[in-house]
């Protein structure tokens, strides 16, 4: 029997533990007040009667309160949806991916004279393929910054040459036409699909399917056969994954890329021609299991291991990132909370501040009352019943604004945009995007803090006017 309770102690965890304990002290409170209500009903309208002769001092201790109870909805909603959106992105990437990106190594790692080839290589892709048990599928990506042209429309984007399962990867929707497919990248065929914004800039009339577009660096024409539904950019994640934006993206075969382009690119940059070597710059591994990531994530660095000198690859596993978001995001609404609790805590503060006043200004009134025979448990009641309407007024209104978090954030959002367009263009995507998400804690924990705060706020001017001697309370002028 002892052996199954301390196996239970054991498997529950510490915020249910603070959970239980949380609601089992809030039920306490809302089961005394409740009982005050209905079977004191008169000292409640006295309470009431008593603040609304001072309705500017009350109303101010109340908005105390409400500032506080507002700003813990508010913060931990807009904490919230925060980490929910960086989580939604990190699944997005996939718990069962892998991805290896090629990064351009330090200075002093490349070669002062000619051309120094980094990165992964296609030869590492097929050892990747064929080696690895635990690998569904490998997806090599190639990208490169490009001109398209289209009669005398011009646009800067990114050249993806990658195989039809990049689609699927990266959650690319088709909305005209088809995505690459595998015969045409068995092919070479000079095919390209386009992302929603490209073609919207270079064919805001026509449309763009069965038409040729343009690319200047290397003279050549692709025919277009598919268009993207638009698809927004994902924010970086941590050190570990740079944001991508896809509006300006346009797509065809890799094959088609290596044959046509090559691994060699320059570019021009101050007045001097740059050059890099690349043959791959991502390999996107698909596991058969969540459970092989890990597993299959250090069979893949041990392989790769040449690259250590170079520091030329790195490896992201959206899965240790989706958990290491998932702590991040209970830490930071943690210290939201921790934040937005001072603010209840002041209200507090002011909540004995103005009772203490009001002791003093009522002691005559509290030693006829003793005088008539009301024992110090009528006079702690009385004025613990006052702190608790005005926390539980500042606690009601601060709940009421504190669901207009959704609505009152986008109207900010809106105005900021309208005002300071290129200021909020700097912002990481995740700040120009998030939606608050209410926590439904957040609404019964606030009321019944609000409330506790009254009480315990309370108790010491309460206890304080019981314990005055009528005798002396009846003197006071």
């Amino acid at each position: 029997m002892m052996g199954n309770a301390m196996q239970y102690l054991m498997d529950i965890s510490f915020s249910e533990v603070v959970n239980r304990v949380f609601w089992f002290f809030g039920a306490i409170l809302a089961v005394w007040f409740v009982n005050i209500v209905i079977n004191h009903p008169s000292a409640v309208m006295l309470g009431i009667k008593n603040l609304w002769l001072h309705p500017m001092r009350s109303i101010l201790t109340v908005l105390g309160i409400f500032v506080g109870v507002a700003s813990v909805i508010w913060l931990l909603a807009i904490s919230k949806g925060i980490g929910d959106e960086v989580q939604r992105q990190i699944e997005n990437l996939g718990a069962d991916t892998i991805m290896i990106r090629t990064v351009k190594p330090p200075s002093e790692k490349l070669s002062s004279q000619g051309l120094t080839p980094y990165g992964l290589t296609r030869e590492e892709y097929d050892m990747l393929s064929a080696t690895v048990p635990t690998i569904r599928s490998a997806i090599p990506i190639r990208e490169m910054r490009r001109q398209f042209q289209f009669k005398d429309r011009k646009l800067d984007g990114r050249l993806v040459g990658c195989t039809p399962e990049y689609a699927e990867v990266t959650k690319l929707e088709i909305d005209r036409g088809h995505f690459i497919t595998d015969a045409e990248n068995f092919s070479r065929d000079s095919h390209c699909v386009l992302s929603a914004k490209v073609a919207e800039k270079l064919f805001p009339y026509e449309d763009p399917i069965g038409q040729r577009i343009y690319m200047p660096e290397n003279q050549d024409f692709y025919l277009i056969v598919g268009v993207l539904k638009p698809k927004g950019a994902t924010a970086a994640v941590g050190g570990s994954m740079a944001a991508q934006d896809f509006s300006n993206d346009v797509y065809i075969p890799i094959r088609t890329l290596q044959q046509r382009i090559g691994d060699t690119i320059m570019t021009m940059r101050s007045g001097s021609r740059e050059g890099e070597i690349i043959e791959l710059n991502q390999i996107t591994l698909r596991c058969r299991d969540v459970n092989d990531v890990k597993k299959t994530a250090e069979l893949v660095s041990t392989a790769l291991s040449s690259h250590e000198k170079m520091e030329d690859i790195s490896v992201v596993v959206p899965l240790e990132l989706l958990e290491q978001a998932k702590t991040t995001k209970y830490m930071f609404m943690v210290l939201a909370a921790m934040i937005a609790s001072i603010s209840l805590l002041v209200g507090g503060i002011g909540i004995m501040n103005i009772m203490l006043a009001t002791v003093t200004e009522r002691t005559r009134e509290i030693g006829i009352r003793r005088a008539l025979g009301a024992k110090r448990r009528d006079i702690i009641r009385q004025f613990l019943v006052e702190t608790s309407v005005l926390s539980l007024t500042g606690g009601i209104t601060g709940i009421l604004f504190g669901l207009l978090c959704g609505p009152a954030v986008s109207a900010a959002r809106s105005l900021a945009n309208s005002w300071f367009e290129k200021q909020m263009m700097d912002l990481p995507a995740v700040v120009r995007t998030v939606e608050p998400s209410i926590v439904p804690e957040s609404i019964t924990g606030a009321f019944l803090i609000s409330l506790a705060v009254g009480l315990i706020f309370g108790i010491y001017p309460a206890i304080r006017a019981a314990k005055m001697s009528p005798i002396e309370a009846l003197r006071h002028e």
